[in-house]
């Protein structure tokens, strides 16, 4: 399954296909967005007068939103290959005013099977694909507001419980550190993981349910990466000083945290381990330019592939890619566009060109891109209605 994220617009973002999933075009890495300025001004037939319309519509049409937000807010994927996408159209002159929002499903034949609008004063709402369909992901400390959609759009109530779960192979984290949250699709039930350190800063969960977390240091002692299932602590590890512990990904033996220093967490490396945390080693070159990430954690991108190697950058900036599994040594990333969220499933690389602000206009090269070759080439999603 595949979740992804972007924090461009209201919060954060991105994207997934597959080739059988979504109709798509091959292009090269210097593509751009011909439609980048089309319906351009402020008369009946703009893409502005059309983008008010159809936020102040009190019922708007799913495919209305979808053409006007012109790339996706987030992309999940369920375990048989269906997409949920999500739209969301911003008020560009006032954050508090009228919106609209929409979410479409897309078979593994690329076909829309299911699609909702709604007219929105509230933040959209956010999902994780899991195995049948697709989690709501609750807000703040709100954990009733989870819910199920199975991949015919059809809405299933899950089991919101308070008693901590010891987790397992195929529990999911789907939300954290305010509520931290894992679902357990045999059951539909929504819960906290048992064991979890109180001081627990930074969260990922393994396919194979391990709970990675850092443990917050208040005193003088360094902070530690502990890992962690079935609500029992199988080991854990200082990070190195001066650093406290960032950005945390953890998939099959590989886990990596990013080591931050300072009032502003400029991004200073990677603790990382290849074996599930018999050794650790720090990483403070590799051929990445830590020095120029000033975005701190909140905008860093750290991911792991299924072969073990790491994807490292900041949204909005560059990207790295591991040349293997050892993660010694990294490559920068062409990209057809700039993007404003990157992330991986598989071994295949997911980005999305997106404004970073609301705007009644595309940006150059607006979308979704997906690239199969680590980066080398990239192909672009077109999007199908529900007619096609």
């Amino acid at each position: 399954m595949l979740c992804l994220t972007k924090r461009a617009r209201r919060t954060a973002t991105l994207v997934a296909a597959v080739s059988a999933a979504l109709a798509m075009t091959a292009c090269g890495s210097g593509s751009s967005d011909d439609k980048a300025s089309e319906g351009a001004g402020t008369g009946p037939g703009s893409r502005e007068a059309k983008y008010k319309q159809i936020i102040e519509d009190p019922r708007p049409r799913p495919a209305d939103v979808i053409e006007a937000a012109g790339a996706p807010a987030d992309v999940v994927r369920a375990d048989d290959g269906s997409l949920l996408l999500t739209y969301d159209l911003d008020n560009v002159e006032d954050d508090e005013g009228p919106a609209a929002t929409a979410w479409r499903i897309v078979g593994p034949d690329g076909r829309t099977v299911a699609e909702h609008a709604e007219h929105a004063e509230a933040a959209p709402a956010e999902f994780k694909g899991v195995p049948g369909g697709f989690v709501r992901v609750p807000s703040g400390e709100h954990a009733n507001e989870a819910y199920v959609l199975d991949v015919r759009g059809e809405r299933h109530k899950v089991v919101v419980s308070e008693a901590p779960l010891g987790t397992r192979g195929g529990d999911i984290l789907v939300s954290a550190p305010e509520p931290t949250l894992v679902y357990r699709p045999a059951t539909r039930t929504v819960a906290p993981p048992a064991g979890l350190p109180d001081d627990a800063v930074r969260l990922a969960v393994d396919e194979l349910g391990t709970v990675w977390s850092v443990q917050q240091s208040l005193t003088e002692d360094p902070y530690r990466v502990v890992w962690q299932r079935h609500g029992r602590t199988l080991g854990s590890t200082a990070v190195p000083k001066p650093y406290t512990g960032g950005v945390l990904a953890a998939r099959g033996g590989t886990a990596a945290l990013s080591l931050v220093q300072g009032e502003d967490e400029g991004v200073g490396g990677l603790l990382v381990t290849t074996d599930s945390g018999k050794h650790w080693r720090t990483l403070l070159d590799g051929g990445i330019p830590w020095q120029n990430f000033d975005g701190g954690s909140e905008l860093l991108v750290l991911e792991v592939l299924a072969d073990g190697r790491l994807l490292v950058g900041e949204e909005g900036g560059s990207y790295w890619l591991a040349d293997d599994p050892g993660n010694t040594a990294f490559r920068k990333l062409r990209t057809p566009a700039q993007f404003t969220s990157l992330t991986v499933d598989g071994t295949t690389l997911y980005g999305i060109a997106d404004a970073t602000t609301p705007t009644y206009d595309l940006v150059k090269g607006e979308g979704l891109w997906v690239s199969r070759d680590g980066g080398r080439e990239w192909q672009r999603h077109e999007q199908r209605d529900q007619n096609a």
